[in-house]
């Protein structure tokens, strides 16, 4: 992929928050952050329909946006000196409703939650996305008659290996591990694991160390523990552990909705709408024995989703309902967020942390 423009402070630290313009978002944020404070100050606004999820290619030259519609699509930027220049018109995934993008194998990759399946494009020599997608369909549904009435993929990711891709389905309590042709990319079943009927996994996220996987679920407010196992593709449940503190009140239902680690690997955060929370786990007994040590408020209403800056000294949540991304300082030694400001984004759905152009 070709380096940003020439204009383009490289290596700048900057935030770009994703936002529902069906809701009243703008499209896709792009702010500063002070190395400092944490603190995000806006730079720019890229036009893009219904942004749900973002990524950035690995030299940072190039930013991926879903647009979750019903015809579902990709659109690529790439970051300037001012934010974001479009990289070619939005692109077809052959799915509805993309929800997640990561990369992989030199393709783009989306998991399209309405349809229920994952997508695979090739792309340019410019790092732009091109079609036609490869789709892989999944099958089958779960308890939940509401939400689960047919397969939902809600995340596709590589595995740190490389080997691997993961796609995370809520609608039918999988978590399936495939492998991408390296011809044309296109991906294959190799194993499935079935998590506990009707808890709706949303999204994953591996341990540092790359043999234990953290998978949320959305349905209840559970998170099950994982071992991963790179060379045989296979991941297995080791144990389950709730998502809310002891006596924490019932009267309004959690739907868990981020899971990151931190770059450390001493700490594991979700993030919980309904309840509005940001909960705390301690890895200090080891990767697969994660203890609940605290939960604090999001700093808004129904928190979509959250991220780690690479130190691990701050939080990002995204709040979509109060429109906002606010941040936390945390506790080096509990690992505890304490919040520490917030930038107004109407109808905020994710947040990505990066730098600018080619490190």
């Amino acid at each position: 992929m070709g380096d940003a423009d020439s204009t383009d402070r490289s290596g700048e630290h900057r935030a770009y928050i994703g936002s529902f313009t069906s809701g009243g978002g703008r499209g896709v944020t792009v702010a500063t952050v002070c190395a400092a404070t944490g603190a995000l100050t806006p730079l720019s606004v890229a036009a893009a329909e219904d942004p749900s999820y973002l990524a950035l290619a690995p030299d940072a030259g190039v930013l991926y946006a879903v647009n979750e519609t019903e015809r579902g699509a990709v659109s690529a930027f790439r970051t300037t000196a001012g934010g974001l220049a479009p990289l070619g018109a939005p692109v077809p995934v052959g799915g509805s409703g993309p929800t997640h993008l990561s990369l992989a194998g030199g393709r783009l990759l989306t998991a399209n939650y309405t349809s229920g399946s994952l997508s695979s494009l090739p792309l340019t020599a410019e790092g732009a996305p091109a079609g036609p997608a490869r789709v892989l369909t999944h099958r089958g549904s779960g308890l939940d008659a509401d939400r689960q009435d047919a397969p939902h993929a809600h995340q596709v990711l590589p595995d740190p290996s490389g080997r691997w891709v993961l796609g995370v389905d809520l609608g039918t309590d999988t978590v399936r591990v495939c492998a991408l042709d390296p011809g044309s990319g296109e991906p294959a079943v190799h194993t499935e694991t079935v998590l506990r009927a009707g808890t709706g996994p949303r999204h994953l996220v591996f341990h540092p160390g790359g043999e234990v996987a953290y998978v949320l679920h959305e349905l209840e407010p559970q998170m099950t523990v994982c071992r991963w196992n790179p060379t045989a593709g296979r991941l297995e449940p080791v144990m389950e552990v709730p998502v809310a503190s002891a006596g924490a009140s019932g009267a309004v239902r959690a739907y868990p909705s981020a899971v990151v680690a931190s770059p450390d690997g001493r700490f594991v955060w979700a993030a919980v709408r309904g309840a509005d929370t940001l909960v705390t786990f301690s890895l200090a007994d080891g990767p697969e024995k994660p203890l609940l040590t605290g939960t604090v408020d999001c700093g808004g209403q129904w928190p979509r989703d959250l991220a780690a800056d690479p130190s691990g000294r701050r939080l990002y949540a995204a709040n979509e309902h109060s429109g906002d991304v606010t941040w936390f300082d945390v506790d080096p030694l509990t690992g505890r967020p304490h919040r520490a400001g917030s930038l107004a984004v109407p109808a905020a759905t994710c947040v990505l942390l990066g730098r600018s152009g080619s490190a």
